[in-house]
């Protein structure tokens, strides 16, 4: 990590959210004085946590990914927010890759706060869906959801097969909601239905490199 340090004029932080604030206090505890772009699924106020362990040397960009990785096709965009200096700093590191990048402005903690709002919906609507699914399953009218769902233009009700793979991102997507909760009570809205989401997300706990059918997810789900 030192020579990494050393070496490094920026430094990108992605990781699982929980553990985003243990990173930069590891990162500012060694004197890191660069450009640390911290591109994790935090909350706004865990962006000014992370602020506050850093010297003033050193120059923090709150960033945010949306989209799947940039494989096969796929192009995420990085959004950024911070100085001006160090936004263009990593506009040029992405610039003629699969990655776009897009400033929203300087202050810290305007992507973290985009990106969370996206996963709000994005995130706790998979789960709602699973739920749904489920209870329907439990009453054997889970074809007819289905069918229901399917003459929507699009639904996540529609997309079962989807169940699984929110159960395998469950051990991530469980503290990204946890973030977007604590955004909702910092901003003085009910954080209940994402607190919620985040609780129904631990009965996946242990699920991330298993192979779940839809059944045995749905099985999961309905097993405190």
């Amino acid at each position: 990590m030192e020579q990494l340090l050393a070496d490094a004029d920026v430094l990108l932080s992605l990781c699982p959210p929980a553990a985003a604030v243990d990173v930069a206090d590891q990162v500012a505890g060694l004197g890191y004085t660069g450009v640390f772009v911290d591109a994790n699924a935090i909350s706004p106020t865990s962006v000014d946590r992370i602020s506050d362990v850093f010297p003033a040397s050193a120059v923090l960009v709150d960033a945010a990914v949306v989209g799947s990785p940039p494989v096969g096709g796929k192009s995420p965009t990085l959004y950024l927010a911070g100085p001006d200096a160090a936004t263009d700093a990593v506009e040029l590191l992405f610039a003629g890759t699969a990655v776009r990048t897009h400033v929203l402005g300087t202050e810290p903690g305007q992507a973290s706060a985009l990106k969370l709002a996206y996963s709000s919906f994005q995130k706790a609507s998979r789960v709602l869906a699973a739920l749904a699914v489920g209870v329907a399953h439990e009453h054997g009218v889970d074809q007819e959801l289905g069918a229901i769902a399917a003459r929507r233009s699009s639904s996540y009700l529609a997309e079962t097969e989807y169940i699984p793979k929110t159960a395998a991102r469950a051990w991530r997507w469980g503290p990204e909601l946890e973030e977007a909760a604590a955004m909702l009570a910092d901003a003085g809205l009910p954080p209940d239905m994402l607190t919620a989401a985040a609780a129904t997300l631990a009965r996946w706990d242990g699920a991330k490199d298993a192979q779940l059918s839809v059944a045995d997810a749905l099985a999961r789900l309905a097993t405190p």
